[in-house]
């Protein structure tokens, strides 16, 4: 009898995951390496979220805490949505978990059967469809177009949908492009889903804090109060507040939802640690000041990384509303061979070769869903991505 189950071939390694561990693979061999491939803030995380873990070690709390999030913390994320989003929401309405992949996971796995289908648009964070395809369910990938600004159009989101069909996951903005809905827009889809009711949404805010350009965010719960009912959002710390290693998301949603999800982490991770709970709890109630020299931050980077690379010939970055990805389109290098010799038939081959040869480290298209393409994350500072961009220059210019 074989030890794997079934449903671990259902799935695959996160290919980011993969692509920075062989990046950090590297550079412990002595290369010169610089990675652009994770989803990671490069700031520290704020002085007062840090002083508030540390007092809350001193003040001995280190036990467990209810298994989706203590009440404090809870009332805080009410209040957020309340703040800044306008969303009434219960501390019972509310589930924290170890990040907001783990909200995602326990809201699949609790309402997903074999049959059922998941809309998708692509690109798409690359553990969507695996999530999906481990609850036993399907992935109903849609494309999107650069010309549609990498949205959901509401013409392919009515085609997607069938009687089998559970929830559209909604990513906005969105890694890996970058993407934002706007108010109109969120309401247009809401349109369509309100003639089927069957149909959940799950809307990852996580970059929620990150917008560019003067772009209001909005989300679709509050575009559509009609949808709440069956809303769940999705947010965490990790984005905006530089806690990625602190481990901590939380959702929003109706009652029975967050008591089902909360019986998938009983049996999984149980609390998510306590000490990044008193941490988020300041992230929350706390000072909101450096959240603007974060985002002006990140949108200076951003307009280095698009004119650098779009003054590559070959390479045609859009201008991304949000987050802090790019998603330029390689179209165009499909086909040539690199100075090293390797043939780049894939954006696959393209990323293997810009590592090896180069020494960049990013995430190929073909990862999240859309194809010819890489992702970079300019989650870094100006001076490693003009570097970064000077030596992707130098690996295009050597196709042939």
């Amino acid at each position: 009898m074989p030890l794997l189950s079934t449903a671990l071939g259902r799935i695959r390694p996160s290919p980011t995951v993969a692509i920075t561990g062989r990046a950090l693979a590297l550079r412990a061999e002595g290369r010169d390496i610089i990675a652009l491939s994770a989803g990671e803030p490069d700031f520290d995380t704020p002085d007062h979220i840090r002083t508030a873990a540390k007092a809350a070690i001193d003040a001995g709390h280190t036990r467990y805490t209810a298994v989706d999030g203590m009440a404090a913390l809870k009332r805080a994320v009410a209040d957020k949505f309340a703040r800044e989003n306008g969303l009434g929401y219960a501390p019972h309405e509310i589930s924290v978990g170890t990040g907001g992949k783990q909200v995602i996971f326990n809201a699949l796995m609790a309402t997903l059967d074999p049959g059922d289908e998941v809309v998708i648009p692509a690109p798409y964070w690359v553990s969507y469809p695996d999530m999906v395809r481990l609850a036993g369910a399907t992935p109903v990938i849609v494309p999107t177009t650069v010309a549609d600004g990498f949205r959901l159009s509401t013409g392919a989101l009515e085609a997607a949908i069938t009687p089998r069909t559970k929830w559209l996951i909604l990513n906005s903005p969105s890694n890996p492009t970058g993407a934002a809905f706007s108010a109109a827009e969120l309401a247009a889809l809401a349109a369509v889903l309100e003639r089927h009711p069957q149909v959940w949404v799950l809307s990852d805010d996580i970059y929620e804090h990150l917008t560019y350009d003067g772009l209001a965010f909005a989300t679709m719960a509050q575009v559509a109060p009609a949808l709440k009912p069956r809303v769940l959002v999705v947010n965490g710390v990790s984005k905006a507040y530089a806690m990625t290693g602190w481990r901590l998301g939380y959702g929003a949603g109706p009652a029975d939802l967050i008591r089902a999800m909360a019986v998938i982490q009983s049996q999984s991770t149980s609390n998510p640690s306590t000490i990044s709970q008193w941490a988020a709890l300041a992230a929350l109630d706390g000072p909101q000041d450096f959240l603007p020299g974060f985002r002006a931050a990140f949108q200076r980077r951003r307009d280095l990384v698009v004119a650098a690379l779009n003054a590559i010939p070959g390479i045609r970055c859009p201008v991304p509303q949000g987050a802090f990805y790019t998603y330029p389109d390689i179209a165009a290098l499909i086909g040539r061979t690199s100075a090293g010799g390797r043939l780049i038939a894939t954006d696959e081959d393209f990323a293997t070769a810009l590592l090896e040869e180069q020494g960049v480290a990013v995430v190929f298209g073909a990862a999240f869903g859309l194809s010819p393409a890489f992702r970079v994350s300019y989650a870094a500072g100006d001076d490693v991505l003009r570097a970064a961009c000077a030596r992707i220059a130098a690996f295009c210019a050597g196709l042939r």
